[in-house]
């Protein structure tokens, strides 16, 4: 096999990529073919075909893309902290949006409350990483996980949430055409209940090889259970401050 140099480090390579910096050895003169093909089209589309992917892989199969990345197979999915703030800033846009459409169909109790979420839902929905992560690492235990590694179970779990809950924005948006409102309504109901089941969803997939039905059961309540005490703790505790 032919040796040469890398072109960015000079250390001697004989690979597709350089074992010291990882740069590709076929690197060549740059063209005006090979900045449209590699360096433009190419970038967009391996950024966005990985977002894709991963988020395909969030909503379908959310706990065994968790094992698999706690596991160490990482290089398939696109960073969950990046996703997860694209997804809550389509969120925020898609909310917005939908708040200017409709100026007047909430009564102002309604709005002071929404106003309130709007404000601080960055707040309550980030808090949920903790928070999931610390209930299913105690509920959990027969895993053998650490702490850290349920923060990357929650955040695909969260990131599932987001995603469901963008839609349910988008059809929000599009219930705005009154002759659509009834199909809508439904669908927005089958939204909630997905955003709502997701982390059990989510745990589900993980640990249904581990635990039986029965176990996954009752350790599920008791997460939900849970749950919801310190969602209102925290939203309590935000109104009060603030």
């Amino acid at each position: 096999m032919t040796k040469k140099s890398c072109l960015n480090c000079g250390h001697r390579i004989s690979g597709e990529f350089c074992s010291h910096c990882g740069q590709k050895s076929d690197t060549e003169r740059i063209t005006l073919s090979s900045l449209i093909k590699s360096d433009i089209l190419g970038s967009i589309w391996h950024v966005e075909s990985k977002f894709f992917r991963t988020l395909k892989h969030v909503l379908l199969n959310p706990g065994t893309m968790a094992i698999n990345y706690i596991a160490g197979k990482r290089i398939a999915y696109y960073n969950l902290f990046s996703l997860l703030l694209i997804l809550f800033g389509f969120n925020a846009l898609a909310l917005h949006f939908y708040l200017d459409l409709n100026p007047n169909k909430f009564p102002e109790e309604s709005s002071k409350i929404i106003d309130f979420f709007s404000q601080y839902s960055k707040t309550i929905l980030f808090s949920l990483i903790p928070i999931l992560a610390l209930n299913g690492w105690i509920l959990f235990k027969r895993m053998m996980l650490n702490l850290a590694e349920h923060v990357i179970i929650a955040s695909v779990s969260l990131s599932g949430i987001l995603a469901i809950l963008l839609v349910d924005d988008l059809v929000s948006i599009i219930s705005i055409y009154k002759p659509l409102s009834t199909i809508i309504d439904s669908v927005d109901k089958i939204l909630v209940s997905g955003f709502l089941l997701f982390p059990a969803f989510t745990y589900y997939n993980a640990f249904k090889a581990s635990y039986s039905k029965l176990g996954l059961f009752w350790r599920l309540s008791v997460f939900y259970s849970a749950l919801g005490i310190e969602i209102l703790a925290i939203i309590i505790l935000l109104y009060k401050i603030f």
